[in-house]
């Protein structure tokens, strides 16, 4: 995730105003700083982004955290309840705290609350729960929502459209933004990454030249992390490689995802370590259709067994 994770905190970073009129659902808003989002507390917590707005005449805090999967180390009720009270606690404002899921089948079960109701002690503490692929994307391409355009493709297309349809009509749009030719072949990367999570490589190369996403700084950055070999054997490999491992990460996360789903978290931890030592696309592509056929745990394990031996 962590490259899905470096993209949203950089759009929300250049386009806070755009991410703060979106989350809040308002055109009333004035961002007035974007803040510092890790947290003093004995274990370090980083936020995904946080601002300090001005909405309906008063100054709030605008905290917005991006998932791609559900959260299973803790769960997100508890860890937005960890963050919500901290912010309380550091800044003495008004909280807007806001899930934003990426993919289609995150976030279903979020219902936007911690609450604890035991022996009389009740607490309850709220956020929103924002899904994109359960959005009109079409108000992001009519509005002015520029930062949000790499996201369009992740939400509903208009009624009669393709998916692949739809993620040229975001790309168009994308294009027809006044940029620098640099600052746009990052932006069409951003977007290029992102509908990764919802579109297979082939439609977004189709769509998405590579020669404009090797002219980002984006892509020479998840190229050059941890690819020493890359860099010795040059910077085009380096690149293919970058390319490569984004498409390896992003099939591990869906074979887990399927299986969260379908088996629960519970029965599946043990599998996380086994299916991260799966190299190849072409392996994890088997995993993945393994994860969907699969009649339960033992089955899939049988499949991932045959795929390491």
């Amino acid at each position: 995730m962590a490259e899905f994770d470096a993209i949203s905190k950089d759009l929300i970073q250049t386009y806070p105003q755009d991410f703060a009129r979106f989350a809040l659902a308002q055109d009333d808003v004035e961002v007035l700083e974007v803040l510092d989002t890790e947290q003093p507390t004995v274990e370090t917590h980083r936020l995904d982004s946080l601002m300090r707005v001005r909405l309906n005449g008063t100054e709030v805090l605008v905290h917005n955290e991006f998932q791609t999967t559900d959260s299973t180390s803790l769960a997100m009720a508890l860890r937005m309840a960890g963050y919500i009270g901290r912010l309380l606690e550091q800044y003495g404002l008004p909280v807007h705290s806001h899930v934003i899921y990426l993919r289609p089948a995150a976030g279903r079960h979020d219902r936007g609350a911690y609450v604890q109701d035991h022996l009389g002690y009740r607490v309850v503490i709220q956020y929103k729960v924002i899904r994109l692929s359960t959005l009109a994307g079409q108000a992001i391409l009519d509005g002015d929502y520029t930062g949000l355009l790499p996201f369009a493709p992740l939400m509903q297309p208009p009624a009669g459209q393709t998916a692949a349809q739809w993620l040229r009509q975001c790309v168009q749009r994308a294009e027809a933004v006044p940029m620098a030719t640099a600052t746009k072949a990052n932006f069409l990367t951003d977007l290029a990454i992102m509908s990764g999570l919802v579109y297979d490589y082939q439609t977004i190369q189709r769509i998405i030249p590579e020669d404009i996403m090797y002219e980002s700084s984006v892509i020479q950055h998840f190229a050059e992390q941890g690819l020493e070999q890359g860099r010795e054997q040059g910077l085009e490999q380096g690149r293919e490689q970058g390319l490569e491992q984004g498409r390896e990460r992003m099939l591990r996360e869906d074979v887990q995802e399927v299986l969260e789903l379908r088996f629960g978290v519970e029965q599946t931890r043990q599998l996380v370590d086994r299916i991260a030592a799966v190299d190849g696309v072409e392996p994890l592509r088997g995993l993945h259709r393994a994860a969907v056929q699969a009649a339960d745990v033992a089955a899939f394990r049988s499949a991932l067994e045959s795929s390491t031996a």
